[in-house]
């Protein structure tokens, strides 16, 4: 039994993953006519396929090309500010004695569970205020906001874990405590600060809520906001085959940074769950 319920369990959890996926790659490849018909199937028949039309109609798109700029970015910069700020503040966590240092980890901890629709309102007031509403900056801050507290809760575990006779050993050999830092600890930590730097890109490049309540204009709009206002020549009849064709492309670079670091994707969430 063992050997047949392992197989048919990946499978019906592999069905249950790619099942989504596989229908919107259909979509994509559809005509909008046949999508307004029903036509069924997973893969379009003759006279219903659109093929390559959809990415070219999309990737022509200045819209849609405008919203990937802002989204690469507002999402590299967020992730940049983020990791070199979480990395600094989880180290003085890890190492150093202050008052305090409990209570700075709880307030990051309550801050990263705060609901996010919460603060839509007030930032939009405030930003429309000093002037930061529609643009790079009025995204990053948010940003930067909500994926600061779990980057240092992630890398303080990681700094915790690295002896400290080693930072001991660089300085007696002359360096100093901040090349120490840099040329020892960093390294060392390497797989949590990856991680960190992917879970700060993909909330950035995912986003919606503040995508769509923080912008108006196509200046700094991101890729999942800039979708919902794709609209044919039928405003009432939005063209599905398009938004599953942008959909698409805009996964693409989630997946080829998964499939490029998966190793160390892995090795930084699993760093720590067994000691020795």
């Amino acid at each position: 039994m063992r050997k047949i319920g392992v197989p048919v369990g990946v499978a019906l959890i592999l069905v249950w993953c790619l099942l989504p996926v596989v229908w919107i790659i259909s979509l994509s490849f559809k005509s909008q006519s046949a999508i307004t018909n029903g036509s069924p199937g997973f893969f379009p028949a003759s006279g219903d396929g659109a093929g390559w039309a959809n990415y070219v109609d999309v990737i022509e798109n200045d819209q849609f090309r405008r919203a990937i700029l802002n989204s690469i970015g507002i999402s590299l910069i967020a992730t940049l500010l983020s990791v070199i700020i979480a990395t600094l503040a989880a180290y003085a966590i890890a190492r150093l004695e202050f008052k305090g240092k409990k209570f700075v980890l709880t307030m990051a901890l309550a801050i990263a569970m705060f609901p996010v629709v919460s603060l839509v309102g007030p930032l939009f007031d405030m930003w429309r205020s000093i002037g930061l509403y529609d643009t790079w900056p009025g995204l990053i801050i948010p940003y930067m906001s909500f994926t600061l507290p779990l980057a240092i809760w992630t890398l303080s575990a990681f700094f915790r874990e690295i002896p400290w006779e080693l930072e001991q050993a660089a300085q007696v050999d002359g360096a100093t405590s901040w090349q120490a830092f840099r040329k020892v600890i960093v390294p060392l930590a390497a797989p949590g600060v990856f991680t960190a730097a992917i879970l700060t890109f993909f909330f950035a490049w995912n986003d919606f809520v503040f995508g769509i309540s923080l912008t108006s204009t196509e200046n700094a709009r991101p890729i999942p906001a800039a979708l919902s206002f794709f609209v044919g020549q039928d405003p009432f009849n939005r063209p599905a085959s398009l938004l599953a064709a942008g959909a698409v492309v805009s996964t693409i670079p989630i997946i080829v940074i998964v499939l490029l670091f998966q190793r160390k994707i892995v090795a930084g969430l699993t760093s720590g769950a067994v000691k020795g």
